[in-house]
C-alpha cells in the first residue's frame, strides 16, 4: 500500500506542476515537482508538509474546476466531461494525501512492534 501511496503522490505532483507550468507559475511548478522528495526524510513533519501541499493542490483543482465550468457555462460550451476529468484529478490528489497518511501509520505501527536489532 505504501508504494501505491507514493506513486499517487508523485502523479499528483506531476499533474499540479503541469497545471502551474501551463499558467506560467514556474516557481509553483517546481514545488509541484519537488515536494514528493520530502517523503525521503521519513519524519512526521515531512509527511504533514506533503499532506498539506496535496490538500492545497486538491483545493486548487476544485477552484480551477469551478472557474472553468462557470466560464464554459456562461458561453454555452459543454462542460460535463471537463468537470468529470478535473473532479477525478482533485479526487486523486485528495485521496493520495489520505492514503499516504494511512500507509505511514501502518508502517510506523509495524516498526514499533518489531524488535530492533542492535
Amino acid at each position: 500500500m505504501r508504494v501505491t501511496a507514493i506513486v499517487m503522490v508523485v502523479a499528483s505532483g506531476i499533474l499540479i506542476a503541469a497545471h502551474f507550468f501551463r499558467s506560467g507559475a514556474y516557481a509553483l511548478a517546481a514545488i509541484g515537482l519537488l515536494f514528493p522528495a520530502l517523503l525521503m526524510v521519513r519524519k512526521t513533519f515531512a509527511l504533514r508538509v506533503v499532506q498539506l501541499i496535496l490538500a492545497l493542490a486538491a483545493a486548487e483543482w476544485l477552484r480551477t474546476l469551478a472557474f472553468i465550468v462557470m466560464e464554459r457555462h456562461a458561453v454555452g460550451q459543454p462542460w460535463g466531461r471537463l468537470a468529470l476529468i478535473l473532479g477525478a484529478v482533485a479526487a486523486l490528489t485528495g485521496a493520495s494525501a489520505v492514503l499516504l497518511g494511512r500507509s505511514w501509520r501502518i508502517t510506523q505501527s509495524r516498526e514499533a512492534r518489531e524488535p530492533s536489532i542492535t
